[in-house]
């Protein structure tokens, strides 16, 4: 993996490598995550909508369509956002929702319109000078009281490339302070996969309101 970079100038070349990576890979990437259990995950996100189901959900970076095909099921209203034309479509054709193909640094969502934005292994790959826009992207998506739910891979802070990939690996306290300057308010977080001790658990999830009142 390379050293940290800020230089936001390279967002457009970041995102159009990381996004042939998976372009490349979209039936592999399916085959290997299609049966991962995320049930927590999804459970969390839900548990903490207010009001009465179904939910708006938008599932941000929603790949092949695995979640967002069990938000269907589940009987929300469910939206798919993803970077890659292969995956949109697959996602498409598994979960029958609309899917939007969108970059994650040139989006377009309408305001105040989800209960919830799922966010999936996806937020990790934004370069770190990008992130705080994009954070304000999604609160404005949300309606008044939505979550965000996100669960990334974990680390001390490195950026960088990492097979072909970008990510930032943020610890606990770097993402708390990006969610929080982004005008969100915590509501839990936990690392996954459950049960194993920590050293065991590479994944950092967390869910945050979109506070009712400015």
């Amino acid at each position: 993996m390379s050293g940290k970079t800020h230089d936001s100038d390279g967002g457009p070349e970041i995102s159009a490598a990381t996004l042939a990576y998976y372009e490349e890979r979209a039936e592999r990437s399916w085959e290997g995550t299609r049966n991962h259990d995320v049930r927590q995950n999804i459970s969390t996100l839900l548990a903490h909508i207010e009001g009465e189901p179904p939910y708006e959900i938008l599932d941000f970076g929603c790949g092949p369509g695995r979640d967002l095909n069990t938000f269907s099921e589940l009987g929300h209203h469910a939206i798919g956002l993803e970077g890659t034309q292969r995956m949109a479509q697959m996602a498409r054709e598994y979960s029958g929702c609309t899917v939007w193909q969108q970059d994650f640094l040139r989006l377009t969502l309408p305001e105040q319109h989800f209960d919830g934005v799922y966010a999936n292994a996806a937020l990790f790959h934004l370069p770190s000078a990008e992130l705080p826009r994009v954070l304000k992207e999604l609160w404005q998506a949300l309606k008044p009281g939505g979550v965000l739910f996100s669960s990334n891979p974990r680390g001390n802070n490195e950026e960088g490339w990492n097979d072909g990939r970008y990510g930032v690996y943020h610890d606990l306290e770097s993402w708390r302070r990006y969610l929080s300057t982004a005008g969100f308010v915590e509501l839990t977080h936990y690392y996954r996969p459950a049960g194993l001790p920590c050293a065991q658990q590479p994944w950092l999830a967390s869910a945050w309101r979109k506070p009712r009142c400015p």
